[in-house]
């Protein structure tokens, strides 16, 4: 039986970032180093099969630092910790190793530095993410403000819109925060922005290709899990940006065959804490069912790379 055609256009950038890529191997240098187990407070990443894959290898991951006992390290997440945590960790004399984007670490310094200034802050993010947590826990109670749409800046209550900056989630979608910037100097027009965008070069990167691919394609299938940021705004940009079908897949096993039923043409992509192979999983499934074109759609180069910890590094 003739299988029907199909295009694949598949999105780049696409898949891991630095600070993914520099997070997992943290985790592997430490359980090299140190031995099983060890722990790490939340996801390394938002991503099933490579938390899984970690903790095949060794690492326990845990919520909460009091989950993990004295004697052993633990590693905090990507997605970065409020002040209390490393606190907590020197108070019982852990060793601890930040696996925090360099990124998300550049917006900590960025509202400590606006504190130290005196001013409040405000942070566009999305409430209970753990980089929200993180950020907002750099300062006391009550200096971060969130907002996480527009409608939100007109209720926002400050001590001072004289006295203010912003700071923003690093895995935003670009145009929706724009939106929300715009309110917010609309509201208070001496507000503070960061020097240098604080939604990350891989999350815009990766946003700008489907915008490339979207118009192109019957469907859009971004590779990554629920819970992942970066993942669920690439489904949100392709839906805006004209492709009529856009979901979120974890595995290939996730694809709604029947939902694509009749198309001529899929666009992939895969958010920053997806590796590549489970985007090959993805296109040898469509093999399987369709005579497969795939198209290439570069958008960006990246060259970035972030050093791992000191503690972790090989002597020369």
């Amino acid at each position: 039986m003739t299988k029907p055609a199909l295009t694949l256009y598949l999105a780049a950038p696409r898949g891991f970032c630095a600070g993914v890529d520099r997070a997992i191997k943290i985790v592997e240098m430490a359980i090299t180093k140190w031995g099983a187990p060890v722990y790490v407070r939340h996801e390394i990443v938002h991503n099933k099969f490579v938390v899984d894959s970690l903790r095949e290898k060794g690492a326990v991951f845990v919520e909460e630092l009091d989950e993990c006992p004295d004697d052993r390290p633990v590693i905090f997440s990507a997605h970065g910790v409020p002040k209390s945590v490393p606190a907590a960790a020197e108070a019982r004399e852990m060793i601890y190793v930040d696996a925090t984007c360099p990124l998300v670490s550049k917006v900590h310094i960025e509202a400590q530095r606006h504190a130290e200034a005196g001013l409040q802050m405000i942070m566009i993010g999305h409430k209970g993410h753990p980089e929200t947590i993180g950020t907002m826990g750099q300062l006391p109670e009550g200096e971060v403000l969130l907002v996480e749409t527009a409608a939100d800046v007109a209720t926002v209550d400050v001590r001072d819109p004289d006295r203010l900056a912003y700071v923003t989630q690093t895995t935003l979608s670009v145009d929706d925060t724009k939106g929300i910037v715009a309110a917010l100097v609309e509201r208070f027009p001496n507000i503070i922005g960061p020097h240098k965008e604080d939604i990350c070069y891989a999350t815009t990167n990766r946003q700008e290709a489907v915008k490339s691919v979207a118009p192109k394609a019957d469907a859009l299938l971004v590779v990554g899990a629920p819970n992942s940021s970066n993942s669920r705004r690439l489904v949100e940009v392709g839906a805006k940006n004209g492709c009529a079908y856009a979901q979120l897949v974890q595995r290939a096993g996730n694809i709604d065959w029947r939902a694509l039923e009749g198309i001529r043409s899929v666009a992939i992509t895969a958010g920053a804490s997806a590796p590549e192979l489970l985007v090959n999983e993805v296109i040898d499934a469509f093999r399987e069912r369709y005579e497969v074109t795939v198209e290439v759609v570069e958008t960006a180069v990246e060259t970035v790379e972030f050093k791992v910890p000191r503690v972790l590094r090989q002597p020369a």
